[in-house]
């Protein structure tokens, strides 16, 4: 893939935000780590924008879920749980524009089947390791968010079938990694912190998803269509 030297330094950026990130949580630099955060955040969107996504349907809806995981990113900067709910509504709103996006983008059914299977077993393994952790008032919240993040993942792979990059369903299953990283780290909270690749994953992922999001000359704008 031919990048502008515009994507290209939007990419460095986030993965220099992402670095610094990690190495201030390490270190316990709150401030820091969050103007770091966003700053990836943002150039997350700015890789998007700088390939074109605007320019065709699939592409602008691909933005609405990089901006409501930039919401989300904000509100996961706090630790409180109000937050952290407040975090898990944007980006599960995230997760509904992608799979709207693949949607639009055409997936192929079998392959939507086939990899059904394997992303609910991964899915229904990582509910069943989580729930003793998971207090009564956000069960629903974690499964209803574990439904959605496993139909991206899904809609994902169909949309490979359909012709699309591979940079989706990878891009989606750094993105699934990552959120697994996030609840372990949340309701868990085991000794090795888990940020350390799960921050890496989650903005490698957001960064292939806003690649995705060139249209090039194999692209065309279709229909919405989940069949």
């Amino acid at each position: 893939m031919n990048l502008s030297k515009s994507t290209r330094l939007w990419i460095g950026v986030t993965i220099a935000g992402a670095t610094v990130l990690v190495i201030c949580n390490l270190m316990g630099l709150a401030l820091p780590g969050a103007v770091a955060k966003l700053t990836a955040s943002t150039a997350f969107i700015a890789t998007a924008i700088s390939v074109g996504a605007a320019r065709w349907n699939y592409g602008r809806i691909m933005l609405v879920g990089l901006v409501l995981s930039w919401f989300g990113d904000a509100f996961l900067i706090g630790s409180s749980e109000p937050l952290f709910l407040c975090g898990l509504v944007s980006f599960l709103l995230a997760h509904v524009a992608y799979c709207v996006a693949f949607g639009v983008r055409g997936v192929r059914p079998a392959w939507v089947a086939g990899s059904f299977v394997v992303v609910a077993g991964v899915s229904l393994g990582a509910m069943t390791w989580l729930a003793p952790y998971v207090s009564d008032d956000m069960i629903i919240p974690v499964r209803v968010y574990t439904a959605v993040i496993s139909l991206m993942v899904v809609l994902a792979f169909g949309s490979r079938g359909a012709g699309a990059t591979m940079l989706i369903p990878i891009g989606a299953v750094l993105f699934y990694l990552s959120d697994l990283s996030v609840s372990a780290g949340q309701f868990v909270k085991p000794d090795f912190p888990n940020y350390v690749w799960g921050l890496p994953f989650y903005f490698g992922g957001q960064v292939l998803l806003a690649l995705s999001a060139r249209q090039t000359d194999g692209a065309s704008e279709p229909g919405s269509q989940l069949i």
